[in-house]
């Protein structure tokens, strides 16, 4: 072999190590799977501006909107395995939506970066109706089966999913009203047109602390910081009960262990900033920095939870 052979065979090897030893060198694009203004927005800007000292690059924030975050997971499942194209993407398409329909990717078609933060729902009820404890609604449910029903933003969602895993804990019989989004079933609530939500934290807030809803529970195991006086479903006498929503930090499949090992280094001492970490725990979003093999994990649990709860509760996509 000459020696032109040898020195290029020597840079086949070495320019890709070099390159992820550098990482990164340019702006990093993080992709998320909604439109401008939602939770997945609200959480990923102040995690962006705690992350960008560590990696010595901008974050720029890309919406890709479309199948509830479908879109934008196939699109990363198909992107440069380089790490400067991410997703910050939230648990339903990976966890729910393969239960529903067909979808072009799988848990395989990643490389996790890590868990960031998760959020319940909560079962919020209208001021008029006499339920004053979780107890209430389901002794009345079972008293007075299909009477009494609960709205969400819509069939599939992760407030529906609460809502029949609720059902499936408690052999309560309430009958869902799904809604177009989570404005239209909170606007429903407070006029009374529907007794019962199982809603996300954010829109909540104001509505509870104007009195103008009653919070009774939140689905996580722990209390959400935005709502520190609402019990959870488990203190409740639900033991082990959990329905949440999270959302982590994902690549495409193959990103060089450098790569990974950066982020999760960046994600770490993100962690430690806690007025950061207050800022996203505003949002609803309670923070929890899990590694990415934890990550995984999480998701093989809630895949096999959720395919039991969709398939229970016969659940169809729209």
């Amino acid at each position: 072999m000459n020696r032109t052979a040898i020195i290029l065979i020597a840079a086949a090897f070495w320019i890709p190590q070099s390159q992820a030893q550098g990482y990164p060198t340019k702006p990093i694009r993080v992709v998320i799977g909604y439109a401008p203004g939602g939770a997945a927005e609200a959480g990923i800007r102040p995690l962006a501006k705690l992350l960008e000292p560590s990696l010595g690059q901008p974050l720029v924030i890309e919406n890709k909107p479309g199948n509830a975050g479908g879109v934008a997971m196939e699109f990363i499942a198909k992107a440069p395995a380089d790490g400067y194209t991410l997703y910050y993407f939230d648990s339903g398409p990976l966890t729910v939506a393969p239960h529903l329909a067909r979808v072009g990717y799988t848990l395989a078609s990643f490389t996790q970066l890590g868990h960031v933060c998760g959020s319940g729902s909560m079962l919020v009820v209208h001021p008029a109706t006499p339920f004053k404890s979780v107890a209430d609604v389901i002794a009345a449910s079972k008293a007075e089966p299909n009477k009494w029903s609960y709205g969400t933003s819509g069939v599939g969602g992760p407030h529906h999913l609460s809502g029949e895993y609720f059902k499936s804990v408690t052999g309560a019989n309430l009958l869902h009203i799904p809604y177009k989004g989570g404005g239209p079933a909170m606007t429903d609530l407070m006029g009374g047109q529907v007794p019962m939500l199982f809603s996300s934290l954010g829109p909540a807030v104001g509505a509870v602390k104007g009195g103008k809803i009653r919070a009774l529970a939140v689905t996580s195991l722990t209390r959400a910081a935005a709502f520190p006086d609402v019990p959870t479903m488990d203190e409740l006498g639900l033991k082990g009960f959990e329905s949440t929503a999270w959302f982590g930090l994902l690549g495409p499949a193959g990103l060089p262990p450098e790569v990974v090992t950066r982020w999760t280094q960046a994600l770490a001492k993100a962690a430690t900033d806690k007025a950061g970490m207050d800022l996203i725990n505003a949002t609803g979003c309670d923070v929890n920095i899990q590694s990415p093999a934890a990550t995984v994990e999480r998701i093989k649990t809630d895949i096999a939870k959720w395919g039991r709860v969709v398939k229970e509760a016969n659940i169809k996509a729209d």
